[in-house]
């Protein structure tokens, strides 16, 4: 495979200008630790950004940070981490789910996946912190969107699109994000041995309370075979977790936990995790640590299930029954993350039938190409929206140039 490593946004330009000369489709990486999401795409060359790597503004005082597309996650989040902030939606680390190298990937990867963590039910998605954005199009025009305040928008919302985009509408070379006040603490709420159902009527009756919950999610007892790590030191053989966090000042969330607490009694008694062991609990429920690759469930599909919290319990109750499969909940049971047993299609057919029916979507996350090329890996939309979409893309990207076939099956070619 031939690669291209541009030093910067001109270079990137001059690349997408001569692939589409030469009608040649490029795969777009940053680090490359989300490479094997998506369909699987027919290119041999590599549009490697990772030399755009550098911070070029970060204005902690102004809570606003501009980086470029390359930039390893890891600095980023230790840089503004000296300053005592974070990027609030919680960016997944998806290496242990994957099984890539132990590295979290880079800032455009990150804003082109838009997956967001725990905290995506207080602070939103990663979209909503991406406050501008430079970009080479599939015309091999460099152009701007947004700027470095939130309200900036007057006609379309471009930065709205490239988030989620998986690299599919443009480049990304430089973006200009959010960031925020990290929490002085943090506590979290235990309950203990709740089926799905119950814990998903526990975590809408916190969500719906005033104590501001930042996080809500139920793990049951089958999920957490062989789990070790965070969650393993807090759980029990075959026992549910249903885990409520509580951020803030010491004081206020000692008190609100207390109240939530009180709120759910009728759950059941809970337990207090603070500060250090909620945290590694949380980092391992956001990056779906059970369902790692190097762990029981490695040759399973993992499934990245959106769907109305309401329903959430039982929907992945019932699945895992019939499937003989495990579910993780997060999201307060808006985000299932399911592992199935192996089969010829990744049980595509079933669970989107029954995704469907709910008003959900469902993503493979994990599963070997073969398996990748067979199936959708993206919900189909419905024709409406499809069309929708591919009018974006032709604005964007009328040779499919950029990394051709990832998102939508048939289209590689």
């Amino acid at each position: 495979m031939d690669t291209l490593k541009p030093r910067d946004a001109q270079d990137v330009e001059q690349a997408v200008a001569a692939a589409i000369a030469a009608e040649q489709p490029l795969e777009i990486v940053g680090l490359g630790s989300k490479r094997a999401i998506g369909q699987p795409m027919a290119t041999n060359a590599l549009l490697d950004l990772s030399a755009l790597n550098a911070v070029v503004n970060y204005e902690p005082n102004e809570l606003i940070i501009t980086v470029q597309a390359g930039a390893p996650l890891e600095d980023v989040l230790s840089l503004i981490d000296s300053r005592n902030q974070q990027l609030a939606f919680e960016p997944i680390d998806s290496s242990a789910l994957l099984g890539t190298a132990a590295q979290r990937g880079s800032i455009g990867g990150m804003i082109a996946s838009g997956l967001a963590g725990p905290r995506r039910i207080k602070a939103g998605a990663a979209r909503d912190h991406l406050l501008g954005a430079e970009a080479v199009s599939g015309f091999g025009e460099l152009f701007k969107t947004g700027g470095k305040v939130v309200k900036n928008v007057t006609g379309y919302d471009l930065c709205k699109l490239l988030a989620g985009s998986w690299g599919t509408l443009a480049v990304m070379t430089e973006v200009t994000l959010k960031v925020m006040p990290k929490p002085e603490a943090e506590r979290t709420l235990l309950l203990r041995g709740l089926d799905d159902v119950a814990a998903g009527r526990a975590m809408t009756a916190a969500l719906g309370s005033p104590y501001d919950v930042s996080g809500a999610a139920h793990l049951p007892g089958s999920a957490l075979r062989g789990a070790g790590g965070a969650l393993g030191a807090i759980g029990k053989p075959e026992q549910s977790m249903t885990l409520l966090r509580l951020e803030g000042t010491a004081t206020s969330a000692a008190h609100r936990a207390g109240s939530l607490a009180h709120l759910l009694a009728g759950y059941g008694a809970a337990e207090l995790l603070e500060d250090t062991s909620s945290a590694a609990a949380w980092a391992e429920i956001r990056d779906v640590i059970p369902f790692a690759a190097d762990g029981p469930r490695a040759l399973w599909p993992i499934w990245r299930i959106v769907c109305p919290p309401a329903v959430g319990g039982a929907f992945g109750q019932a699945l895992a029954r019939d499937s003989q499969g495990e579910v993780i909940y997060d999201w307060g049971g808006g985000l299932i993350w399911a592992a199935l047993p192996p089969v010829v299609d990744a049980n595509a057919g079933v669970l989107r039938k029954r995704v469907e029916a709910i008003g959900g979507h469902a993503m493979l996350i994990r599963a070997p190409e073969h398996t990748r090329s067979a199936v959708d890996v993206f919900h189909p939309q419905p024709a409406g929206v499809a069309a929708l979409n591919a009018r974006v893309k032709q604005s964007f990207d009328p040779k499919h140039i950029l990394n051709r076939g990832r998102m939508v099956r048939g289209t590689a070619s």
